[in-house]
């Protein structure tokens, strides 16, 4: 064999060598590389159409409708606070006591007055002078009966010549003197009637107007113990025992505030106020229900009812306001606070919902990953609307039954393998937040 021979021979076996070298660090690699990126998991839910409530939020203050301004009735020291600032008040309930003296002595004093015009009344009630009028009308009567007796036994013993005309003229003198006497008598006892009638009119008046006078000592008494108009939590006192109440002061006492029922007002632009107004439930006139959102974002137990709205739209933000109360029984809303009035608006027909976290945006494009009969990732452009809970409405993009990949989204790359498991989900993602 000659020597050209022999080197290519050589060459052969190693291009062979090499060629066979190549392909098994290749399929090593490949292996390897195979074994270190298995498909990545995933969390899938299939998602479905459903009926959905949209609600709306709107930043809310609290208020109390009926505040009430402690204030004195009548002047006095004050002696006794008898409530702590910040505490929960009874109606009725005392909360100052002034100086009572000088208004006790002004009711003893209306006593005695109204018993002294009672007296009086009782008095002109028997009618003493009109009794003895008539007492004096009725002798005089008789007096003037005997006179006529005496003329008409004397005229027809003077016309015989048995007794003396002198007589007659005498006894009819007295006649005309009884006759007058009657008169005057009689024009007497009318004329004392009248006077009692108006003494006692008059003694009754007085007995009514002690009376008030009275009953306005009383009163005045009454008002020297100021008490708690309504019930609610009282606010600190701006005038201390020793100080001089009045009842002209600019400034009240202090202030109690209603609490329960607690009042809210929020506002709502003019569509939104008008998509309320069309609500079946609205047109049914059933009190649609609000819930109130705390400043901690804890949601308030008790659920509240809108109650009215103002007569107008105000022109400057073309808003409405609206305002609503919540039971508050446990007094732990106060007037003054901020939240947020969660109120359902519509109800969305036949749409699907993906959680947002599965929602990936982009200039302005919305995208979901779904899974693929072969378990590979299929990148889904999207179009969103309303947010519910923890999700997007899905207007376009999505159809019922695609699997869309809610946790482990930052693996996955379009047309890669993925190993899908069911999601399961934290929280609902149809709970309701805003529309």
């Amino acid at each position: 064999m000659s020597l050209s021979r022999v080197v290519q021979f050589t060459e052969l076996i190693v291009t062979v060598a090499v060629a066979f070298g190549l392909s098994a660090c290749e399929s090593a690699s490949k292996a390897q590389s195979h074994m270190a990126f298995p498909p990545p998991p995933v969390s899938v839910m299939e998602v479905q159409a459903q009926d959905v409530p949209i609600y709306g939020q709107y930043a809310a203050q609290t208020f109390a409708r009926d505040l009430v301004e402690v204030r004195g009735r009548v002047d006095g020291y004050i002696e006794k606070r008898l409530f702590q600032v910040g505490a929960d008040v009874q109606a009725g309930q005392t909360l100052y006591v002034l100086d009572t003296r000088p208004y006790a002595a002004d009711v003893d004093k209306a006593k005695a007055d109204l018993a002294q015009s009672e007296a009086n009344l009782e008095f002109a009630k028997k009618q003493v002078a009109l009794i003895q009028a008539e007492a004096n009308l009725a002798q005089a009567k008789a007096n003037f009966v005997k006179a006529q007796q005496d003329v008409d036994r004397l005229q027809p013993l003077v016309s015989q010549e048995a007794a003396a005309k002198q007589d007659l003229d005498n006894a009819l003198a007295a006649l005309d003197a009884n006759k007058a006497n009657v008169a005057a008598l009689t024009a007497n006892v009318e004329q004392t009637r009248l006077q009692t009638r108006t003494t006692i009119d008059s003694a009754a008046a007085q007995v009514a107007s002690n009376k008030a006078l009275l009953r306005t000592a009383e009163l005045n008494l009454g008002y020297a113990t100021i008490t708690a108009p309504i019930a609610g939590r009282i606010g600190d006192s701006l005038i201390e025992v020793g100080g001089l109440v009045s009842k002209t002061a600019p400034q009240p006492l202090t202030t109690i505030v209603p609490l329960d029922p607690i009042w809210v007002r929020f506002k709502v632009s003019e569509a939104e106020y008008l998509a309320y107004q069309k609500s079946k439930d609205v047109r049914n006139s059933v009190a649609l229900p609000i819930h109130l959102i705390l400043a901690d974002d804890s949601v308030f137990p008790h659920e509240g009812q809108i109650r009215n709205a103002v007569n107008q739209v105000d022109l400057k933000t073309g808003t409405l306001e609206i305002q609503g109360t919540f039971p508050n029984p446990e007094h732990t809303i106060l007037p003054g606070q901020f939240g947020r009035v969660r109120l359902r608006m519509r109800e969305a027909k036949n749409v699907i919902i993906v959680p947002q976290r599965a929602v990936q945006e982009l200039q302005s494009m919305q995208s979901v990953f779904t899974v693929g009969p072969d378990n590979k990732a299929q990148l889904r452009n999207i179009v969103t609307a309303d947010r519910v809970g923890d999700g997007w409405i899905v207007t376009q993009g999505l159809k019922p039954g695609d699997k869309v990949i809610v946790e482990g989204v930052q693996k996955v790359r379009p047309g890669a393998p993925v190993q899908p498991a069911p999601y399961k989900a934290h929280n609902s993602a149809t709970r309701p937040v805003q529309g």
